[in-house]
C-alpha cells in the first residue's frame, strides 16, 4: 500500500533549522516542504538558498494554507503561542523544537490547546532515539536492571560569549534560556526517561564570570527520585572547551554509564557490555555539530503516528515532565530551599 506523503511548513529558520533540513532530505518521499518563514529576512534567504525550500514573506501563507498539514515550530520558546493557536486552529500537527515554552505553566497551555483542537503535538526531545539510549530503556522496561540505587548527570559544555549575544539568548525572556532548558533538557529528559519521576530537589543555579548574561551557565543540584533514590545534577556551559554529557545509573544488578552515544554496561556478575559510537555531540563551539539521523528518526516516527492514527514516541505531555524538573530546579536554587516537582 502506497504511504501518505504528507505537505510541511516551518516557521523558524534559525540554528535548529540545519539537522530538520538534512532529515527532510532524506525523507523527500514522505514529506514534502511547502514553504518555510522567519521574521529576519536573511534568514528565509539562507533558507532557500542552502536547502532549495520555498520562503514565504508572511507567516499567514503558511498558516492560512490548507494543503500544509504539518508544521514545523523551530522558533524560540517565547514565540510559540501565538503559533500554535493558529495552527491548532487550522488542523495542522505540531512538532515542536525544544524547550516546548519557557516555563511548565506555559508548556501545560500549549499542550491542552492541541489536545482541545484534536491535533497532534510531538516534541523535538531527539536524543530518545540515540541507538545506545534504546537499548538501556530497554532493559529497564523489561525489568532487567532491577530496581534503581542513585543516578547522576554531568554536562561539562561550553559556549562562548557571542553565542548568548546573538538573538538575545543570554537574556531572560522572550529568547534567553540558561543552561538547564537550553542545553541540559535533552539529557535531564533522558535522566527522568530511564531513571523515573524526581520527587524533589535542591539545587544552586548561578552565573560564571566567564559570561555576561542575565541567565543560569552553572547548575549543581540534588535529587530524591520517586522510588527515594538520590540523585544529582552537575550543569555548566562554562568548561572550556566542552566535554561529552555523561549520565550513571546504578540499579541492583548493573551499573550503566551513557556517555555522548555510547552505553557501557557493567553487570553485577562481573560482564561488561558496550553500546553505541564516539560522535560528536554539540558541546562545544560549534552547537549544531551532532548527526541528524536522530532527528530523521523522531521525524519519521512523528509521520508514522500520523499516519497510523498513534501518539507519536515524544508527545507534548511527555515534555511537561522535564519542564516540571527544569522549574523545581530553579525554584529550589531561587529560595534556598528543597522543593517538590509538579505532577506534570
Amino acid at each position: 500500500m502506497a504511504r501518505r506523503r504528507f505537505e510541511a511548513g516551518i516557521i523558524g529558520l534559525g540554528m535548529a533549522l540545519a539537522p530538520h533540513a538534512k532529515a527532510l532530505r532524506e525523507l523527500r518521499e514522505r514529506v514534502r516542504v511547502r514553504a518555510v518563514w522567519s521574521p529576519v529576512a536573511e534568514e528565509r534567504q539562507r533558507a532557500s538558498r542552502d536547502w532549495g525550500f520555498p520562503a514565504v514573506s508572511e507567516v499567514a501563507a503558511i498558516l492560512e494554507d490548507p494543503a500544509i498539514d504539518v508544521l514545523l515550530l523551530l522558533t524560540p520558546p517565547g514565540a510559540r503561542r501565538t503559533y500554535v493557536e493558529a495552527a491548532a486552529a487550522a488542523g495542522k500537527q505540531l512538532l515542536v523544537e525544544k524547550p516546548l515554552a519557557r516555563d511548565l505553566a506555559e508548556a501545560r497551555e500549549l499542550v491542552t490547546l492541541c489536545e482541545r483542537a484534536g491535533v497532534t503535538l510531538g516534541v523535538v526531545l531527539q536524543q530518545r532515539f540515540r541507538e545506545a539510549v534504546r537499548r538501556l530503556r530497554e532493559l529497564v522496561v523489561a525489568e532487567r536492571t532491577g530496581p534503581l540505587v542513585a543516578a547522576h548527570l554531568q554536562l561539562p559544555w561550553w559556549r562562548p560569549q557571542d553565542y548568548y549575544e546573538h538573538g538575545g539568548r543570554g537574556r531572560r525572556g522572550h529568547y534567553g534560556s540558561g543552561v538547564l532548558a537550553g542545553q541540559a533538557i535533552h539529557a535531564l529528559d533522558l535522566l527522568g526517561w530511564i531513571a523515573g519521576p524526581v520527587r524533589e530537589v535542591v539545587a544552586l543555579a548561578t552565573t560564571t564570570r566567564l559570561h555576561r548574561i542575565e541567565v543560569e551557565d552553572f547548575v549543581a543540584a540534588g535529587l530524591l527520585f520517586a522510588n527515594g533514590a538520590p540523585g544529582g545534577i552537575l550543569a555548566t556551559t562554562a568548561e572550556r572547551p566542552g566535554f561529552s554529557e555523561a549520565l550513571h545509573f546504578v540499579f541492583e544488578r548493573v551499573t550503566a554509564v551513557l556517555e555522548g552515544a555510547r552505553l557501557r554496561l557493567h553487570w553485577r556478575d562481573g560482564r561488561e557490555e558496550r553500546f553505541g559510537e564516539s560522535v560528536p555531540t554539540g558541546a562545544g563551539e560549534r552547537p549544531m555539530d551532532f548527526p541528524h539521523r536522530w532527528h530523521r528518526a523522531l521525524l519519521a516516527d512523528f509521520l508514522d503516528a500520523l499516519e497510523e492514527g498513534r501518539l507519536p514516541a515524544v508527545p507534548g505531555p511527555e515534555a511537561l515532565r522535564v519542564h516540571a524538573l527544569i522549574d523545581a530546579l530553579l525554584a529550589a536554587a531561587r529560595e534556598g530551599r528543597r522543593v517538590p516537582v509538579a505532577r506534570p
